[in-house]
């Protein structure tokens, strides 16, 4: 399974820009919060200052990145890990097929919906492959074989490591809540947010230039936590429209290359087509019914319904993006390839 050269450079491309808007978050957030960060900022090496503790500090996120997007995917579309003595026949296909893409095997999950679809999340090394059990309904043997080696074929050309990373400023934009996700209830998360206020209050004294718990200094520092939650939250907005416009545009190439290298990995093009067919008649209907779609998701799918829900970050953005080529195209690109094969 070859790598496409005009895709790779895509993703780099993309890649570049995520970790950009990552680098510019962090260094707006680092500005935002420069008094109660400058003390770390001054320990640091001469010289260096704010770039020493931005740098690192982007790396990490992008980690974080990764995992958290990974956790959220699997959760939000109640996808459970499963094993061999639960799914023998669908890991034995993808260790095969990963064999044969020369991928590392993939983690396998499953998700209990009828919508049938997939997707992929995670680095080479680390990837997990999303199935629903409406989608191992709707296909035939040679039919799943195919779509799993597209999906594969985005682990390969570590398209799935970039979706995943660019779907996470995008769904914070869109009214994502952190601390929701991370389990806590509104109580919680209100003691959370009062925590870090009351903990902030005395360290702002080295920027408010009044009386330490007076009530000009509380007034100020009230002005200033409004100021950099609205600031802040109107920098995360600007910095994820070209990320998601990047990452759909990189979304819609990358289903072209994905189809036609998971077609020559299973050997066939006919049961890629078929799948697509099937799938795209059965789309609409099961996503009427089922329920919900984590946002990012629809990005990383087979196909775009995602696994029910209509909505989410990506829509609530100012600028629309189809982030899928429609079926028929996949599908004529298919025929070429067909046709090319039997000349």
């Amino acid at each position: 399974m070859s790598r496409d050269p005009a895709l790779t450079r895509r993703i780099i491309a993309t890649l570049a820009c995520v970790l950009l808007a990552d680098f510019l978050l962090v260094g707006c957030v680092a500005f935002l919060l420069r008094p109660w960060l400058a003390p770390v900022a001054t320990a640091l090496p001469s010289g260096l200052g704010w770039l020493a503790l931005v740098v690192p500090a982007t790396a990490v996120v992008a980690w974080a990145q990764l995992r958290y997007t990974r956790r959220e995917a699997l959760s939000s579309v109640d996808a459970t890990v499963v094993t061999d003595e639960e799914y023998p026949d669908l890991l034995a296909r993808v260790r095969r097929l990963a064999t044969g893409a020369d991928v590392a095997v993939p983690t396998v999950a499953v998700a209990e919906t009828d919508v049938p679809n997939a997707f992929t999340v995670g680095t080479p090394r680390r990837a997990t492959l999303v199935v629903s059990t409406g989608l191992l309904a709707a296909l035939s043997a040679d039919e799943l074989d195919a779509v799993l080696a597209h999906e594969l074929a985005h682990v390969k050309n570590r398209d799935a490591m970039v979706m995943t990373l660019a779907t996470f400023l995008p769904a914070l934009a869109g009214d994502y809540s952190l601390l929701e996700d991370l389990g806590l209830s509104r109580s919680a998360r209100r003691t959370v947010w009062l925590a870090a206020i009351v903990l902030l209050y005395v360290p702002s004294a080295a920027v408010i230039d009044a009386p330490l718990f007076g009530v000009r200094y509380t007034v100020t520092y009230v002005l200033l936590v409004a100021f950099v939650l609205l600031f802040g939250g109107a920098a995360l907005g600007l910095l994820a429209m070209p990320v998601v416009s990047l990452a759909g545009r990189l979304s819609h190439d990358r289903e072209f290359i994905a189809d036609r290298a998971g077609a020559t990995l299973s050997g066939s093009p006919a049961s890629m087509a078929g799948a697509l067919r099937t799938l795209g008649e059965d789309a609409p209907a099961a996503s009427d019914r089922d329920a919900r779609a984590v946002d990012g998701v629809k990005q990383l799918c087979f196909l775009p319904g995602g696994f029910g829900d209509e909505g989410g970050a990506l829509e609530s953005l100012p600028i629309s993006v189809r982030t899928h080529p429609p079926i028929d195209d996949r599908l004529d690109a298919l025929r070429s390839l067909t046709a090319d094969s039997d000349r």
